[in-house]
């Protein structure tokens, strides 16, 4: 089996709705799997500017870069490609600007807003969970 490495990148969307903050998610499928947007880094694309453009495209939001979270790693297999990846996902901290995630692209199902407390406990993958957290702590 062939391996190979990926990087994406993707983040956390926040927004402050009175007292609280609200952190937007991604999800696919029955049961629900709940993730933060990200994607695949196109060719000479910084890590940051991939990652405003796919959580852009994923949930339909305008955002605006506030700093780096943490990169996270792990390893999945491709049986039709017959393929082992290794990949490396840098998470940013984005503030929505704008638009509507109702206006998310196909990738997903939906995209909707949680509170950044509720947010960890429905979200499908560990690693990502503990990148909202890291927001959490990074709004203060």
């Amino acid at each position: 089996m062939q391996t190979k490495i990926q990087f994406s990148a993707g983040g956390v969307v926040y927004r402050r709705v009175g007292e609280k903050v609200q952190v937007a998610l991604v999800g696919k499928g029955e049961p629900r799997v709940w993730a933060l947007p990200k994607g695949l880094i196109e060719k000479r694309e910084a890590p940051a500017a991939a990652a405003a453009r796919e959580v852009a495209e994923e949930t339909g939001l305008q955002v605006r870069l506030v700093g780096k979270i943490d990169d996270i790693e792990y390893w999945y297999v491709d049986k039709s490609e017959n393929c082992r990846y290794h990949k490396k996902v840098y998470h940013f901290l984005f503030e929505a600007t704008g638009g509507d995630i109702a206006e998310h692209d196909w990738e997903y199902d939906v995209a909707e807003w949680y509170n950044i407390d509720e947010a960890p406990n429905v979200m499908s993958y560990a690693n990502e969970a503990k990148v909202v957290k890291k927001a959490k702590e990074m709004l203060g």
